[in-house]
């Protein structure tokens, strides 16, 4: 299988320098060459499969013969070994609300079921062909501690995760700086997520930088992210349709920077009899508005919510669906961004907009709405919805058959829980104590060359010492 750029600035690459590139060198974002489309004797086989066993087939789609099965197989089964649920990502009802958990790894988030096996995959490439890395990231919550454990300890890795002061929730800010690893640095950016995002994408951007430092992605521009999160898609249809291809499942995703509900358009794309997508936001309503109206355009600010992992305005993975929307029109999607940069908002054509809305339904739920879901499912079935999930269920109100992805756990939000429902929820042993625990975090300017600054001398330190 090999990759190209959404932009069209680089040759076919393959899987693995995909992977340890992150982000094309013009800018662009990395997709598959092409699609593979799956036949339905495939997917009723797939229905009978552990999640392990089918993230390794379908990871294999992708990736060909670049890992040997045998290695591919291990790094997968490494990955989920540090989950605390056997079947990965169950799917649970509360009610008549079907629930699909992806926060059972250590971090008790989605981001978790990709960056356990990203940091891995990671590990694995560099022990083959020797050399070192640097992650760069920005997270608006949870990616910052799903990657940090996902590379910790490990050698050859070194990672800086960006973090907008006081806009992730307490416990997601000491998940991030409590863990004690020499490779692990945080820094708290003065400044919203898309402004540490924003950094990110400049240092990328900068080709000598890159180049001198050997710059990784883990944010969900990184291919593999996707690939990985497109697995429990494909898991749920079968828990739930019993490999019935006749039956279609729609699935209601809370989403900010569009991976989430990109890796469940992808797995329609290869033939996973998907009905209704739904894309949940909150106040920050950037991609609800552009499936309404055919127009992506930037608000004056970011508000904060209580749903903070989505108080986001550009959604880095837009981009890839801009890609297929036009039919792989490299020259348009660049045009497209660039009308973006420049003015502050895009807009597709007609057809393009007929077929975004035929692609996903799309809902923004408020804070008093948020609140409101998390009561009345607890007083309903006595199962706690985090602010995210709760968005996403709220979302999927008028197609109550819809799964809502449960991107993380209650426990990780408790302010908001407490606001709904007067009591917090019990937290899971990856959660207990970290608030007593000692914090490491650097606080800089929300600027590429404070941060820029900041990576060389730590660098400098490490080969100093």
């Amino acid at each position: 299988m090999h990759y190209i750029s959404t932009r069209g600035g680089i040759e076919p690459i393959g899987f693995a320098q995909a992977v340890m590139m992150g982000l094309a060198t013009d800018g662009g974002l990395l997709v598959p060459a092409e699609i593979p489309v799956l036949e339905p004797a495939r997917l009723r086989i797939w229905a009978g499969l552990s999640f392990q066993e089918l993230a390794l087939e379908v990871s294999t789609l992708f990736i060909g013969d670049e890992i040997p099965r045998a290695d591919l197989k291990a790094l997968i089964d490494r990955s989920y070994a540090t989950f605390s649920h056997p079947e990965v990502t169950p799917v649970v009802t509360a009610g008549e609300t079907r629930i699909l958990e992806l926060f059972h790894g250590p971090t008790a988030a989605f981001k978790d079921v990709a960056l356990q096996w990203l940091g891995n995959l990671f590990d694995y490439l560099l022990e083959r062909e020797g050399g070192r890395l640097n992650i760069v990231g920005a997270t608006s919550g949870d990616t910052g501690s799903a990657a940090i454990y996902g590379v910790r300890g490990k050698e050859r890795i070194r990672i800086f995760i960006l973090h907008p002061k006081g806009r992730v929730s307490p416990i997601q800010e000491r998940q991030m700086t409590t863990v004690p690893d020499g490779n692990v640095h945080n820094v708290a950016v003065r400044g919203t997520f898309d402004d540490a995002q924003n950094i990110v994408k400049t240092l990328f951007n900068d080709l000598p930088f890159k180049s001198a430092y050997r710059l990784g992605a883990v944010n969900s521009i990184n291919w593999a992210r996707i690939l990985a999160q497109t697995v429990y898609y494909f898991y749920a249809w079968g828990r739930i349709t019993g490999g019935d291809t006749e039956r279609r499942v729609s699935f209601s995703v809370p989403t900010g920077n569009f991976g989430d509900v990109f890796a469940g358009y992808l797995a329609r794309r290869m033939g996973l009899p998907i009905d209704r997508l739904i894309i949940a936001t909150n106040r920050n309503d950037i991609l609800t508005r552009f499936v309404h109206s055919g127009v992506y355009a930037v608000e004056d600010h970011v508000h904060q919510t209580l749903s903070p992992a989505m108080d986001i305005q550009i959604a880095s993975n837009f981009e890839r669906y801009l890609y297929y929307l036009h039919d792989g029109d490299q020259a348009r999607v660049r045009a497209l961004l660039d009308d973006l940069k420049r003015t502050g908002r895009l807009e597709v054509s007609a057809e393009q907009h007929r077929q975004a809305q035929a692609d996903f339904d799309a809902v923004a739920v408020s804070d008093a709405e948020t609140l409101d879901q998390i009561r009345a499912t607890y007083e309903a079935t006595g199962y706690i919805l985090c602010p995210h999930t709760a968005v996403g269920v709220r979302a999927a109100r008028d197609l109550p058959e819809a799964v809502c992805l449960a991107t993380a756990h209650p426990a990780k939000f408790g302010e908001a829980v407490v606001r709904a429902i007067g009591c917090e929820a019990p937290p899971p042993p990856s959660l207990q104590g970290l608030l007593g625990k000692e914090a490491r975090c650097a606080e800089l300017d929300a600027t590429a060359e404070a941060v820029k600054a900041h990576i060389e001398a730590t660098l400098k330190a490490v080969s100093a010492a």
